[in-house]
């Protein structure tokens, strides 16, 4: 079992385009040189990790300026892969646009396309699969146009569960918990348990965000009067507690387990959020945020949770402007981030400081979800556009 790590972009065009019109012009002068923009960003790393090591008087590691640790693996889709799960070390699902519907008993070394018995050929391919989220051979699979699957056997059969129309807001996540229990989120806050196979659902927050903002709205949170109503996917972290961005990436909530309401932040800055996720996976360890122009924040462990304002740390990770799609910890000090243009770059310092990794460097499209698997040896896959998917090889 995996925790959902949806997407909470802002704009996916937002970003991978260069923040200001000098970035532009950047870009057209590398074409004329015959440099592509991954070449410049793999020597902007290398030149920053240089002057780091001469400021500090240590010896350059060439490793550190440019590594390559991830494979690319082969699946028969050619379409935007958005979620991946596993339930054992060898199996697992692989889910995205067009009915993109896949299994893999060999731990991800091979998929082999998969199709859903209760949908005709031409119905699936219109559904996007965003989620998937399996346990002891127990999974669900969401969607859109709104759809949710369960299945009991491990993928050879699946029923699909019927949702109220009177749910505030569309399903954005859904989580497999333990036999019969899963957790489901939507685009209103709303945050819900099953405990009989999603035949009926619990509400775990007793006001709508809505209903929080009208009641604090002199909070000095700004943006809050414009909310739209809507969040991006929430995350969770590994203890049940939330966080989720505005739709329109101008403030930020948390949602602490059996907490009665989200408790709404300021973003600090005036650049728009674009992801935003846990440190380590746990809310008490720090917050990472993701903005326009290819800037990544990270802040300190054990912050109020009640403030307004939230402290962030700007890492630094030579991005030439393109924005950071997903951050994830590996370890306590080893982190991973991707981006436009399959870029991705690690840390070895917990995150303040990224070199870049040279990986994705030949394969054409954007990445979009970081994952890795500390249950099943810490194995980590990276998904994009074009069925990009890669395999950590360490």
């Amino acid at each position: 079992m995996r925790i959902v790590a949806g997407a909470l972009f802002f704009s996916q065009a937002l970003a991978f385009v260069p923040s200001s019109p000098t970035c532009r012009r950047t870009s057209t002068i590398f074409a004329a040189d015959g440099k592509g923009r991954r070449a410049f960003v793999a020597e902007s790393s290398a030149a920053a990790a240089s002057a780091a090591a001469l400021t500090a008087g240590i010896p350059q590691v060439a490793s550190a300026a440019s590594t390559k640790k991830w494979t690319p693996i082969k699946v028969p889709f050619t379409d935007t892969l958005y979620d991946i799960d596993f339930d054992s070390p060898t199996h697992g699902y692989l889910v995205g646009a067009r009915g993109t519907f896949a299994e893999t008993n060999d731990g991800g070394a091979t998929w082999e396309p998969r199709a859903f018995s209760n949908l005709d050929a031409e119905e699936e391919v219109t559904y996007r699969f965003q989620q998937v989220s399996f346990v002891g051979g127990e999974g669900w699979v969401l969607g859109k146009p709104t759809l949710m699957l369960h299945t009991r056997d491990a993928g050879k059969t699946w029923e699909r569960i019927p949702l109220s129309p009177k749910l505030p807001g569309d399903p954005m996540s859904v989580l497999a918990l333990s036999p019969n229990k899963a957790e489901m989120t939507t685009s209103s806050g709303a945050i819900y348990v099953t405990e009989n196979a999603g035949r009926n659902w619990k509400a775990q927050v007793k006001e709508t965000i809505d209903a929080t903002l009208n009641r604090v709205s002199t909070s000095g949170v700004s943006g809050a009067s414009y909310f739209s109503g809507n969040i991006l996917t929430p995350q969770r972290d590994e203890a049940g507690s939330y966080l989720a961005v505005s739709s329109r990436g101008n403030f930020f909530l948390t949602w602490e387990k059996d907490g009665d309401f989200w408790i709404p932040h300021n973003r600090g800055t005036p650049r728009r959020i674009q992801n935003m996720g846990f440190v380590q996976g746990d809310i008490n360890k720090g917050l990472w945020m993701t903005l326009n122009g290819g800037k990544l924040l990270v802040s300190p462990a054990n912050v109020d949770l009640t403030t307004d304002d939230y402290k962030f740390e700007e890492a630094n990770i030579k991005t030439g402007g393109y924005g950071i799609t997903d951050v994830s910890w590996r370890t306590e000090t080893e982190v991973w981030a991707v981006g436009g243009s399959n870029t991705m770059y690690r840390s070895i310092d917990g995150g303040k400081t990224f070199a870049f990794d040279s990986s994705a460097n030949a394969i054409p499209g954007n990445l979009y979800n970081l994952k890795f698997f500390k249950e099943f040896g810490n194995m980590g896959w990276a998904l994009g556009s074009n069925g990009v998917l890669l395999k950590f090889t360490g």
